[in-house]
């Protein structure tokens, strides 16, 4: 790979606007969902790093992430990668050896010999064009080791609400997309029209009759009100509930609690 120096970033700035655990959620369902993924030392794996593209003004969420990520591994790697160069200079203060900050866009900024394991991708698509989605993804393939997994969505302002792809690196050299997941932390209810508002960009423009995404998003509308009783119990129960009246349906979500009673409802490709 070309060195990060001489590399132009490829993509545009950011807003750039963050907030003190506004990814906490998604660490968290990482965490969750392949533990192993973040621990693996095998091979290539063992100094591959966690890319938290575009985190913003501040280095913030990147810090956040290497708190949460090396308590299952205190040597992960990680890189935080902006196309801002004064967002970059503002964040170096807090490198260390294993936490960088890099100039860079969808063509990393990886050194010869480095390779990615992770790389969480948020609220950074959704500023471009959906004819812009799969250029970047092949992009960013070409730095993830087969087996890798990239997650890339987008949030509210604080995190409560957020949906994104999982992307899993394939041997070929292409993504597999995964799954679609949706998260909320029930502090501002649940509304299936919520979501709608934070699709990633794949999806944000299709929610027209025809298409897949229309159809899901009508059904858990659909499962939403057909299991309203269950608010009674609260709005946890109410999530779940709907959750399993997707899959009568014939979706295929993962309905094992560890999931519903956080919050996350995943549709599985």
């Amino acid at each position: 790979m070309t060195p990060a120096r001489v590399q132009k970033p490829e993509g545009q700035p950011t807003r750039g606007k963050t907030a003190s655990n506004r990814l906490r959620r998604v660490d968290n369902f990482l965490l969750l969902y392949e533990p192993s993924l973040l621990t693996r030392t095998d091979g290539r794996f063992a100094a591959s790093f966690f890319v938290d593209l575009g985190y913003g003004f501040d280095a913030r969420t990147t810090l956040e992430s290497a708190a949460r990520f090396r308590r299952v591994n205190p040597t992960l790697p990680i890189l935080g990668v902006e196309i801002d160069k004064e967002r970059v200079e503002a964040a170096l203060p807090f490198a260390d050896a294993l936490t960088r900050f890099r100039l860079g866009g969808f063509n990393l900024p990886m050194k010869s010999g480095e390779h990615v394991r992770l790389i969480r991708a948020f609220n950074v698509l959704r500023q471009y064009d959906e004819k812009d989605f799969a250029p970047a993804y092949e992009r960013l393939a070409e730095y993830v080791l087969p087996g890798g997994l990239m997650i890339e969505g987008t949030s509210t302002p604080f995190g409560q609400i957020w949906s994104a792809n999982l992307a899993r690196k394939m041997d070929d050299g292409s993504w597999n997309m995964e799954a679609l997941v949706f998260s909320t932390n029930f502090r501002l209810g649940f509304d299936v029209e919520e979501f709608q508002t934070i699709l990633p960009k794949n999806y944000i423009h299709r929610v027209v009759k025809g298409e897949p995404i229309f159809d899901f998003i009508e059904a858990w509308k659909r499962s939403a009100a057909e299991t309203a009783h269950a608010k009674t119990f609260g709005l946890r129960q109410w999530f779940i509930a709907a959750a399993e009246a997707l899959v009568r349906k014939g979706f295929k979500i993962d309905v094992k609690k560890k999931w519903l009673t956080k919050g996350y409802l995943i549709w599985e490709f």
